[in-house]
């Protein structure tokens, strides 16, 4: 079942490795009395297994299987709390464990490359990616995983290549996510949406699939419907995911900004609150303030403002761009912003990079640069209408003062 489970779901297969490697301690901890001791929920019985197979590592550190394991737990928690250290936790334990057993450690490989995409070590994580497709030129998952990274690195022809060589059933759940992205940015909204939700009712079949790849599921559909602005479907996406696992800060957050663009201003509190109470994410500090700044509380704004601010600029490398986003929006810290935009782009050129540039350019009143920028922005005809308003605001730009 743990091998099924790893080859239907490699779109976030390590959620499910780790899920599968705790299998037997989920047990331990599921059957104490129910009198004596309430059910431990997924994130308690995760931290124990986390302890569990730290303390094997510690007592055979020239092993591969615990720290793989180990690495596999990090790479999933660090997921579901947004927490950078378990991600740069995760890249230590599957180094480690390839150093120790650097052949046939497939899990330990998949591991690194989690841990180096929650670092956005895009070009690292590639590498990666092109030898485990290479070694097994016909599994479609892996040449998916190639095609996704050269997606987000902007390199759109050999994503292309990589994803017209994929020939897999509509619903594979391995596959699907990826080509799902694929085709949204190419502004074909309906087949990502028939993508998701056949690969999502597939995955609904299947035994033991943790919660959080059941949410993460809702939460994709949701962000697909968010972007073509159906509002009520991507709510009732949200609303599926939350049902699932009432405690997802990335559901939260994703309503709470749904619920700010229609200017349901408590809503967007209501979630925002709820999420900022499990994770710290600064994108959903910037919703609470543009909400209680619409409801006219500019005390409170300007306090979550502030917080984010402080959370942000401390941040090593390049920000989250929902972060970058709120800044440029509300004319804070533009230039370095603009700075740390140039620095990804230096390796990761994709659509929305071009988009910040181009944002970051009309914001310093430098239209006609922001206009090239735009253009390759656009060039895939992505229907986000976040691109489409920005394009106008700079051709808008162009007709007034003609800047150079």
């Amino acid at each position: 079942m743990r091998h099924q489970l790893r080859h239907h779901l490699t779109a976030t297969l390590l959620t499910i490795a780790a899920g599968a490697a705790c299998r037997p301690q989920a047990a331990q901890v599921a059957q104490q009395p129910a009198a004596a001791t309430p059910l431990a929920s997924d994130a308690e019985i995760r931290d124990k297994d986390i302890e569990y197979f730290a303390a094997r590592a510690r007592r055979d550190p020239t092993g591969g299987s615990d720290l793989a394991r180990l690495g596999a737990l990090h790479v999933a928690r660090g997921r579901e709390t947004g927490d950078p250290r378990d991600a740069e936790q995760a890249e230590k334990y599957a180094r480690q464990s390839l150093k120790n057993r650097p052949e046939r450690n497939g899990q330990a490989a998949q591991v690194l490359q989690a841990s180096l995409l929650a670092q956005h070590r895009f070009d690292e994580a590639l590498q990666l990616a092109l030898r485990a497709r290479d070694d097994d030129p016909q599994n479609p998952s892996l040449r998916a995983s190639v095609g996704e990274i050269e997606m987000e690195l902007g390199m759109y022809d050999s994503a292309r290549v990589s994803f017209d060589s994929i020939h897999v059933a509509l619903g594979d759940p391995a596959v699907a996510p990826r080509l799902a992205r694929w085709a949204e940015l190419q502004g074909d909204t309906p087949r990502a949406r028939r993508l998701l939700r056949a690969a999502l009712a597939t995955v609904r079949t299947l035994p033991e699939v943790p919660r959080e790849q059941l949410a993460w599921y809702w939460l994709r559909i949701g962000d697909v419907e968010f972007r073509a602005r159906n509002f009520a479907a991507a709510d009732s996406a949200y609303r599926s995911g939350l049902g699932v696992r009432p405690d997802d800060y990335r559901l939260l957050s994703a309503a709470a900004h749904s619920a700010l663009l229609q200017q349901k201003w408590q809503r967007a509190i209501v979630f925002g609150e709820r999420a900022i109470a499990m994770t710290l994410d600064p994108a959903t500090l910037g919703t609470l303030s543009d909400a209680y700044a619409a409801t006219g509380d500019t005390a409170r704004a300007a306090e979550y403002a502030r917080v984010l601010d402080v959370v942000v600029l401390k941040q090593p490398g390049a920000y989250h761009r929902a972060w970058s986003l709120f800044l440029l929006d509300h004319d804070r810290h533009v230039a370095i912003v603009a700075r740390k935009i140039r620095e990804e782009m230096k390796t990761r050129k994709d659509v929305y990079a071009y988009d910040l540039l181009a944002w970051s350019l009309h914001k310093q009143g430098r239209d006609r640069e922001a206009e090239r920028a735009m253009a390759l922005a656009l060039q895939l005809g992505t229907k986000d209408p976040q691109l489409i308003q920005h394009a106008a605001a700079i051709r808008s730009g162009l007709t007034g003062v003609g800047n150079e």
